[in-house]
């Protein structure tokens, strides 16, 4: 991808993100995902945001990098959280990544898991795979050693197009409908709880909540 679009402000690279995909790089091997879901969080005057009223801290500092940069953080002490920085430098908006598809390493995905192969998993554990933004990090194994790191430079990347199993390039499509709804587990944030910041690929089965 071009590194100018995350130079787009938050919102906009939250709804032009879908269908890209979101993939983990190993020595040997890669796991493919598709980005289904996202929220957008625009910054100093979003009573959501890890900024709001400009906190800038050593934890929100990738937050004030230019666009594109990688913040994970943690939720209940337990579950990190994908987030890439939107707009230029100094204008803290960002992209938290809700839910991706996946589509290449399903062994290497379920092992993280669930530390089973995938022909293991019941019905229940497919679905909920990576339909959250904890599942996700878990998956693809993203902790906080990746935060400030360039999404288009690291060992977690985003592309328009993957290699497949022939050595084929397969591009993502656009052919989906958004859809707009609220951004999810914010009822802290006044007015901002009701944004319709949050978008997703309709009917996607590993959308996070529907």
């Amino acid at each position: 991808m071009d590194k100018k679009f995350f130079n787009n402000d938050g919102l906009y690279v939250a709804k032009n993100i879908l269908g890209k995909f979101l993939i983990r790089k190993y020595n040997d091997t890669q796991i493919v995902t598709k980005i289904v879901e996202t929220e957008g969080y625009m910054g100093i005057k979003d009573k959501a945001a890890h900024v709001y009223n400009d906190k800038k801290t050593d934890r929100t500092k990738p937050l004030y990098l230019e666009g594109g940069h990688i913040y994970v953080y943690l939720i209940y002490g337990m579950y990190n959280c994908l987030n890439l920085s939107a707009n230029v430098e100094n204008i803290p908006e960002c992209v938290l990544i809700r839910a991706v598809e996946p589509i290449k390493g399903f062994d290497k995905i379920s092992f993280n898991r669930y530390k089973k192969d995938y022909t293991e998993l019941n019905s229940y554990q497919k679905k909920n795979i990576t339909n959250g933004p904890g599942k996700l990090c878990m998956a693809l194994e993203i902790d906080r050693s990746f935060n400030s790191k360039f999404i288009l430079d690291s060992d977690l990347y985003i592309s328009d197009f993957y290699i497949d199993e022939n050595g084929e390039k397969v591009y993502s499509d656009d052919d989906f409908e958004v859809v707009e709804s609220k951004r999810v587990n914010i009822d802290y944030a006044e007015e901002a709880k009701d944004y319709l910041w949050r978008f997703y690929i309709k009917d996607n089965k590993y959308v996070s909540v529907k």
